[in-house]
């Protein structure tokens, strides 16, 4: 049986990952503006969404964000609510295993009970009270000791961009367990999945004690659980930013699904500690530009014309139907053209297809080999 609510949410802090190279959303975003502080579906930030999405279930004293030094000081900014001593600035990109590992090893000795919930910090949720219910059901399945708890969306389309989970039977209403992880398909693949109805996106959010995860490194990256708990040791020591700085680049340069995930599945479904959490609360992790203006079209009336977004100082659209467009300060008119993503900012313009968004990451690339830093 479940706890109520404030029971089961009692012990539960977020743990936010907020790193990122900008590249996905160039020319707005940047190394040192990757999209997390970006308001790119409203007034605030995509990380000041997050937080104030869960706020009813932990008050601000319990949030804990991992960055890196590039975002470290907007994130000050941006979220001046949250204790400025938990938001840690990783030394050196290392994955998503010693982030959420290190998070697991501090509240493992600072709150043995706490359920730690790994999130994104860069997500779209629209429907907030499906969100919460669903973290409250997972919350309380986390609270047992071994079980790992992540939360899958159910797929709308073949994805090639996201990891895919496939559960079996239920453990009780809405709850599956685990049969496998599987990483971003091919077209065929994905495909299968969405036809045998029993596969899952991977939406990046999970739910564990501390003490799990903690547990769960040690036993799979033994190398690096020892510099994570002597980083944890240091915690509110003078040393403590000089031992993250030494041995937190020393850690396993690894992913959480890799790492503990994928491991842990193998054991057979009847044997894992893994649970499922099926969810349609309306996510999307808006992984590019042609993921925004579907967001966005999404949300448009049915009566909008031409599904164009334009975000601009007024418009103007003639034979142009599902485009997007990013030109604040401007007056933008849209003639005889389809399909087309256009972003500009002040020392740079994109011009591509909502087709081939997916490679805008490719010019940050040719940029860095150009050496042009100041555009990336």
């Amino acid at each position: 049986m479940f706890m109520d609510s404030a029971q089961a949410t009692g012990s539960f802090y977020p743990v936010l990952l907020a790193g990122g190279s900008g590249t996905r959303f160039w020319p707005r975003s940047r190394r040192a503006r990757a999209k997390q502080v970006l308001s790119l579906d409203g007034e605030q930030s995509m990380i000041q969404q997050t937080v104030h999405r869960l706020r009813p279930l932990a008050p601000a004293g319990k949030f804990w964000v991992i960055t890196n030094d590039l975002l470290a000081e907007t994130l000050h900014e941006q979220l001046a609510d949250l204790p400025q001593s938990q938001m840690l600035t990783e030394p050196a990109a290392r994955n998503t295993a010693p982030a959420a590992g290190l998070a697991a090893f501090l509240l493992e000795r600072i709150a043995p009970q706490a359920v730690l919930g790994m999130f994104p910090a860069d997500h779209v949720v629209s429907d907030e009270p499906a969100f919460l219910a669903t973290l409250r059901c997972g919350i309380d399945l986390a609270r047992t000791d071994g079980n790992i708890v992540v939360l899958g969306i159910r797929p709308t389309r073949p994805e090639t961009g996201y990891g895919y989970i496939e559960i079996g039977g239920e453990t009780a209403p809405g709850i599956h367990r685990v049969r496998r992880f599987t990483e971003k398909p091919n077209l065929a693949r994905a495909e299968e999945f969405v036809a045998q109805g029993n596969f899952l996106w991977n939406s990046g959010i999970f739910l564990w004690k501390a003490s799990t995860l903690a547990n769960a490194i040690r036993e799979h990256l033994s190398e690096t659980a020892p510099y994570l708990e002597q980083i944890a040791q240091a915690w509110g020591t003078p040393r403590f930013q000089a031992t993250f700085a030494e041995l937190y680049p020393q850690c396993e340069n690894i992913s959480l699904d890799y790492a503990v995930l994928e491991p842990r599945s193998t054991k057979g479904e009847h044997h894992s500690s893994i649970f499922c959490l099926p969810a349609g609360f309306g996510w999307n992790d808006l992984g590019s530009w042609a993921a925004l203006y579907d967001h966005q079209i999404d949300q448009q009336p049915p009566e909008a014309a031409a599904g164009n977004v334009v975000e601009s100082d007024g418009k103007y659209a003639l034979q142009a139907e599902g485009n997007y467009v990013y030109a604040p300060g401007r007056f933008v008119a849209l003639v005889g053209v389809e399909d087309l993503v256009v972003v500009q900012t002040d020392d740079a313009l994109l011009i591509t297809t909502r087709h081939h968004s997916q490679d805008v990451s490719k010019v940050v690339k040719h940029l860095k080999e150009i050496e042009r830093e100041e555009l990336i």
